[in-house]
Protein backbone atom coordinates (compact mmCIF):
# COMPACT_ATOMS: atom_id res chain seq x y z
CA UNK A 1 0.00 0.00 0.00
CA UNK A 2 2.69 2.06 1.06
CA UNK A 3 4.84 1.23 -2.17
CA UNK A 4 1.51 2.50 -4.27
CA UNK A 5 1.34 5.42 -2.60
CA UNK A 6 4.90 6.30 -3.24
CA UNK A 7 4.34 5.58 -6.57
CA UNK A 8 1.35 7.83 -7.37
CA UNK A 9 3.29 10.54 -5.52
CA UNK A 10 6.20 10.41 -7.80
CA UNK A 11 4.16 9.65 -10.85
CA UNK A 12 2.56 13.62 -9.98
CA UNK A 13 5.79 15.08 -8.75
CA UNK A 14 6.91 14.33 -12.25
CA UNK A 15 3.98 15.24 -13.94
CA UNK A 16 3.73 18.81 -12.28
CA UNK A 17 7.91 19.26 -12.62
CA UNK A 18 7.04 18.65 -16.63
CA UNK A 19 4.30 21.11 -16.88
CA UNK A 20 6.14 24.03 -15.53
CA UNK A 21 9.15 22.54 -17.88
CA UNK A 22 6.89 23.23 -20.71
CA UNK A 23 6.03 26.61 -19.65
CA UNK A 24 9.64 27.63 -19.31
CA UNK A 25 10.21 25.79 -22.86
CA UNK A 26 7.88 27.67 -24.27
CA UNK A 27 8.53 30.58 -22.75
CA UNK A 28 4.77 31.73 -21.81
CA UNK A 29 4.14 35.49 -20.96
CA UNK A 30 1.03 36.09 -18.80
CA UNK A 31 1.57 39.71 -18.78
CA UNK A 32 1.04 40.73 -22.39
CA UNK A 33 -2.33 38.90 -22.20
CA UNK A 34 -3.31 40.68 -18.80
CA UNK A 35 -1.26 44.40 -19.62
CA UNK A 36 -3.75 46.85 -20.72
CA UNK A 37 -2.55 47.87 -23.98
CA UNK A 38 -3.04 43.90 -24.99
CA UNK A 39 -6.50 44.08 -23.48
CA UNK A 40 -7.47 47.10 -25.69
CA UNK A 41 -5.96 45.35 -29.07
CA UNK A 42 -8.23 42.69 -28.21
CA UNK A 43 -11.50 44.61 -27.54
CA UNK A 44 -10.79 46.56 -30.62
CA UNK A 45 -10.53 43.21 -32.71
CA UNK A 46 -13.36 41.88 -31.39
CA UNK A 47 -15.48 44.98 -31.66
CA UNK A 48 -15.07 44.63 -35.75
CA UNK A 49 -16.88 42.23 -35.69
CA UNK A 50 -20.21 44.05 -35.01
CA UNK A 51 -22.83 43.91 -36.22
CA UNK A 52 -22.86 41.03 -38.03
CA UNK A 53 -24.13 41.01 -41.80
CA UNK A 54 -27.85 39.81 -41.53
CA UNK A 55 -29.29 40.85 -44.78
CA UNK A 56 -31.16 38.19 -47.12
CA UNK A 57 -28.77 37.48 -49.49
CA UNK A 58 -25.83 36.21 -47.45
CA UNK A 59 -28.16 34.64 -44.87
CA UNK A 60 -28.99 32.47 -47.78
CA UNK A 61 -25.28 31.74 -48.76
CA UNK A 62 -24.79 31.22 -45.08
CA UNK A 63 -27.86 28.46 -45.28
CA UNK A 64 -26.06 27.15 -48.24
CA UNK A 65 -22.54 26.29 -47.04
CA UNK A 66 -24.21 25.32 -43.33
CA UNK A 67 -25.82 22.35 -45.20
CA UNK A 68 -22.77 22.04 -47.16
CA UNK A 69 -20.71 21.23 -43.91
CA UNK A 70 -23.24 19.37 -42.10
CA UNK A 71 -22.98 16.68 -45.38
CA UNK A 72 -19.43 16.84 -45.17
CA UNK A 73 -19.78 15.79 -41.37
CA UNK A 74 -22.65 13.02 -42.20
CA UNK A 75 -20.82 11.32 -45.32
CA UNK A 76 -17.54 11.79 -43.54
CA UNK A 77 -19.08 9.79 -40.31
CA UNK A 78 -21.18 7.03 -42.49
CA UNK A 79 -18.74 5.88 -44.69
CA UNK A 80 -16.19 5.29 -42.15
CA UNK A 81 -18.97 3.47 -40.26
CA UNK A 82 -19.42 0.98 -42.69
CA UNK A 83 -15.88 0.95 -44.05
CA UNK A 84 -14.43 1.04 -40.27
CA UNK A 85 -16.75 -1.93 -39.13
CA UNK A 86 -15.86 -4.36 -41.59
CA UNK A 87 -12.18 -3.42 -41.08
CA UNK A 88 -12.92 -4.26 -37.21
CA UNK A 89 -12.99 -7.86 -38.08
CA UNK A 90 -10.10 -9.01 -39.20
CA UNK A 91 -8.55 -5.66 -36.94
CA UNK A 92 -9.98 -8.27 -33.73
CA UNK A 93 -7.92 -11.31 -34.92
CA UNK A 94 -11.14 -12.78 -36.32
CA UNK A 95 -9.89 -13.68 -39.15
CA UNK A 96 -6.14 -14.71 -38.45
CA UNK A 97 -3.00 -13.21 -37.16
CA UNK A 98 -1.94 -12.14 -40.91
CA UNK A 99 -4.94 -10.29 -41.77
CA UNK A 100 -4.89 -8.64 -37.85
CA UNK A 101 -2.09 -7.12 -38.74
CA UNK A 102 -2.45 -6.14 -42.34
CA UNK A 103 -5.83 -4.44 -40.58
CA UNK A 104 -4.40 -2.76 -37.87
CA UNK A 105 -1.63 -1.00 -40.00
CA UNK A 106 -3.82 -0.17 -42.43
CA UNK A 107 -6.09 1.74 -39.54
CA UNK A 108 -3.33 3.05 -37.73
CA UNK A 109 -1.96 4.45 -41.27
CA UNK A 110 -4.84 6.15 -41.84
CA UNK A 111 -5.86 7.92 -38.38
CA UNK A 112 -2.18 8.91 -37.97
CA UNK A 113 -2.46 11.43 -40.31
CA UNK A 114 -4.24 14.54 -39.97
CA UNK A 115 -7.30 15.42 -41.41
CA UNK A 116 -5.58 18.78 -42.59
CA UNK A 117 -3.25 16.71 -44.22
CA UNK A 118 -5.54 14.84 -46.10
CA UNK A 119 -7.51 17.46 -46.86
CA UNK A 120 -4.49 18.74 -48.61
CA UNK A 121 -3.77 15.50 -50.91
CA UNK A 122 -7.44 15.59 -51.35
CA UNK A 123 -7.88 19.29 -52.49
CA UNK A 124 -4.87 18.20 -55.12
CA UNK A 125 -6.33 14.78 -56.40
CA UNK A 126 -10.47 16.19 -56.37
CA UNK A 127 -9.72 19.88 -56.78
CA UNK A 128 -11.34 22.63 -54.00
CA UNK A 129 -14.45 21.78 -52.51
CA UNK A 130 -16.79 19.71 -50.35
CA UNK A 131 -15.61 16.52 -51.62
CA UNK A 132 -12.20 16.96 -51.12
CA UNK A 133 -13.34 17.89 -47.28
CA UNK A 134 -15.79 14.27 -47.41
CA UNK A 135 -12.61 12.30 -48.32
CA UNK A 136 -10.22 14.37 -45.90
CA UNK A 137 -13.20 12.91 -43.23
CA UNK A 138 -13.88 9.71 -44.50
CA UNK A 139 -10.04 8.72 -44.60
CA UNK A 140 -9.06 9.49 -41.11
CA UNK A 141 -12.27 8.85 -39.61
CA UNK A 142 -12.12 5.22 -40.80
CA UNK A 143 -8.75 4.40 -38.92
CA UNK A 144 -10.33 5.97 -35.66
CA UNK A 145 -13.84 4.03 -35.99
CA UNK A 146 -12.35 1.15 -37.03
CA UNK A 147 -9.58 0.95 -34.91
CA UNK A 148 -12.61 1.47 -31.90
CA UNK A 149 -14.85 -1.00 -33.01
CA UNK A 150 -11.98 -3.52 -33.31
CA UNK A 151 -11.15 -2.99 -29.33
CA UNK A 152 -14.79 -3.25 -28.70
CA UNK A 153 -14.93 -6.73 -30.34
CA UNK A 154 -11.94 -7.44 -28.63
CA UNK A 155 -13.16 -6.57 -25.34
CA UNK A 156 -16.55 -8.24 -25.89
CA UNK A 157 -17.71 -11.09 -23.26
CA UNK A 158 -17.69 -14.26 -25.11
CA UNK A 159 -20.19 -15.89 -23.25
CA UNK A 160 -23.00 -15.36 -26.11
CA UNK A 161 -20.80 -16.66 -28.46
CA UNK A 162 -19.86 -19.82 -26.72
CA UNK A 163 -23.33 -20.67 -26.20
CA UNK A 164 -24.85 -20.03 -29.71
CA UNK A 165 -21.65 -22.53 -30.57
CA UNK A 166 -22.78 -25.11 -28.19
CA UNK A 167 -26.21 -25.00 -29.68
CA UNK A 168 -24.73 -25.16 -32.98
CA UNK A 169 -24.90 -21.65 -34.20
CA UNK A 170 -22.35 -20.80 -37.50
CA UNK A 171 -20.04 -17.96 -36.66
CA UNK A 172 -22.29 -15.64 -38.49
CA UNK A 173 -25.18 -16.55 -36.48
CA UNK A 174 -22.66 -16.28 -33.69
CA UNK A 175 -21.48 -12.79 -34.25
CA UNK A 176 -24.44 -11.10 -35.28
CA UNK A 177 -27.04 -12.47 -32.36
CA UNK A 178 -24.23 -13.26 -29.67
CA UNK A 179 -21.68 -10.58 -30.12
CA UNK A 180 -23.12 -7.86 -32.09
CA UNK A 181 -25.88 -6.78 -29.86
CA UNK A 182 -23.42 -6.59 -27.06
CA UNK A 183 -21.18 -3.78 -28.62
CA UNK A 184 -23.67 -1.95 -30.95
CA UNK A 185 -24.93 0.85 -28.46
CA UNK A 186 -21.24 1.44 -27.10
CA UNK A 187 -20.32 1.85 -30.98
CA UNK A 188 -23.29 3.98 -31.96
CA UNK A 189 -21.72 6.22 -29.04
CA UNK A 190 -18.39 6.28 -30.70
CA UNK A 191 -20.03 7.06 -33.91
CA UNK A 192 -21.97 10.14 -32.35
CA UNK A 193 -19.40 11.46 -30.58
CA UNK A 194 -16.69 11.28 -34.24
CA UNK A 195 -20.00 13.13 -35.83
CA UNK A 196 -19.44 15.84 -33.05
CA UNK A 197 -16.01 15.92 -33.86
CA UNK A 198 -16.41 15.78 -37.68
CA UNK A 199 -19.10 18.95 -37.71
CA UNK A 200 -16.03 20.81 -36.07
CA UNK A 201 -13.31 19.59 -38.35
CA UNK A 202 -15.50 20.14 -41.72
CA UNK A 203 -15.26 23.75 -40.31
CA UNK A 204 -11.44 23.77 -40.67
CA UNK A 205 -11.06 21.66 -43.50
CA UNK A 206 -12.78 24.71 -45.63
CA UNK A 207 -9.61 26.42 -44.49
CA UNK A 208 -7.51 24.53 -47.31
CA UNK A 209 -10.55 24.05 -49.29
CA UNK A 210 -12.69 21.49 -48.11
CA UNK A 211 -15.96 23.70 -48.55
CA UNK A 212 -18.60 24.84 -46.42
CA UNK A 213 -18.55 27.55 -43.74
CA UNK A 214 -15.02 27.58 -42.91
CA UNK A 215 -14.56 28.16 -46.73
CA UNK A 216 -16.48 31.24 -46.59
CA UNK A 217 -14.71 32.31 -43.20
CA UNK A 218 -11.47 31.98 -44.67
CA UNK A 219 -12.95 33.77 -47.64
CA UNK A 220 -14.30 37.10 -45.86
CA UNK A 221 -11.42 36.97 -43.35
CA UNK A 222 -8.97 37.13 -46.29
CA UNK A 223 -10.50 40.31 -47.33
CA UNK A 224 -11.18 41.82 -44.00
CA UNK A 225 -14.92 41.39 -44.24
CA UNK A 226 -15.41 41.57 -40.42
CA UNK A 227 -19.36 41.59 -40.13
CA UNK A 228 -19.76 38.71 -42.48
CA UNK A 229 -17.23 36.68 -40.98
CA UNK A 230 -19.06 37.27 -37.57
CA UNK A 231 -22.38 35.95 -39.40
CA UNK A 232 -20.30 32.67 -40.46
CA UNK A 233 -19.23 32.62 -36.76
CA UNK A 234 -22.66 32.79 -35.67
CA UNK A 235 -23.66 29.71 -37.41
CA UNK A 236 -21.03 27.91 -37.03
CA UNK A 237 -21.48 28.21 -33.12
CA UNK A 238 -25.66 27.64 -33.81
CA UNK A 239 -24.77 24.32 -35.54
CA UNK A 240 -22.12 22.96 -33.10
CA UNK A 241 -24.51 23.47 -30.42
CA UNK A 242 -27.67 21.75 -32.62
CA UNK A 243 -25.24 18.94 -32.99
CA UNK A 244 -24.66 18.53 -29.52
CA UNK A 245 -28.21 18.51 -28.28
CA UNK A 246 -29.10 16.14 -30.97
CA UNK A 247 -26.30 13.89 -30.35
CA UNK A 248 -26.83 14.17 -26.58
CA UNK A 249 -30.47 12.99 -26.98
CA UNK A 250 -29.39 10.25 -28.95
CA UNK A 251 -26.58 9.05 -26.38
CA UNK A 252 -29.44 9.31 -23.53
CA UNK A 253 -31.41 7.33 -25.50
CA UNK A 254 -29.41 4.54 -25.84
CA UNK A 255 -28.39 4.32 -22.48
CA UNK A 256 -32.50 3.95 -21.81
CA UNK A 257 -32.54 1.33 -24.04
CA UNK A 258 -29.52 -0.49 -22.93
CA UNK A 259 -30.63 -0.24 -19.56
Amino acid sequence: MRANRLGGLACLAAILVAVAASFRYLGADFHGVVEEEGRRAMARFVLEFFPPDVSPQFLRKIGFASLQTLAVSLLGTAIPMIIGGLLALPAAGRLGWPAKWLARSLLNALRSMPELVWAALMVLAAGIGPFAGTLALTLHTTGVLGRLFAESLENASPVAETSLRDLGAGPVARFVYGTLPLIAPQCLGYVLYRWEMNIRMSTILGFVGGGGLGQLLYFHLSLLQMAQSSTVLVAMIVLVLLDDALSGWARRALSAQAH
